[in-house]
């Protein structure tokens, strides 16, 4: 079986509030252009805060500091592997709900 491995590089540090991120610094943050955050929102991939995926609303679109690992998950799953979005947030989901239950393990 072959053996992957990925470097995540970040260039920046900053204390980030929850809804803080407009689309393109979260798009900035994933190294992805912001027609790719709107698509992921359309597609329910990325859910703002502000609650609509209308994609007229981008300038008011408001995203979580929790969203960043979501979506730089999606962005790398999609890179590494060439993952079909759709797939690639179905991996995602389920690493989350893994690292939630994990989490409940240790509290027990």
């Amino acid at each position: 079986m072959p053996h992957y491995t990925t470097t995540v590089h970040t260039t920046m540090l900053e204390i980030i509030t929850d809804d803080s991120l407009d689309a393109a610094s979260l798009a900035q943050a994933c190294q992805r252009n912001l027609a790719w955050v709107q698509a992921r929102v359309i597609d329910g991939v990325l859910t703002p805060s502000t609650g609509t995926r209308n994609p007229e609303a981008v300038a008011s679109w408001r995203f979580a500091a929790t969203c960043i690992v979501r979506a730089r998950r999606l962005a790398l799953l999609e890179h590494t592997y060439e993952a079909d979005p759709q797939l690639a947030a179905m991996t995602v989901d389920l690493m989350e709900e893994v690292l939630e239950l994990r989490r409940r393990l240790r509290q027990h």
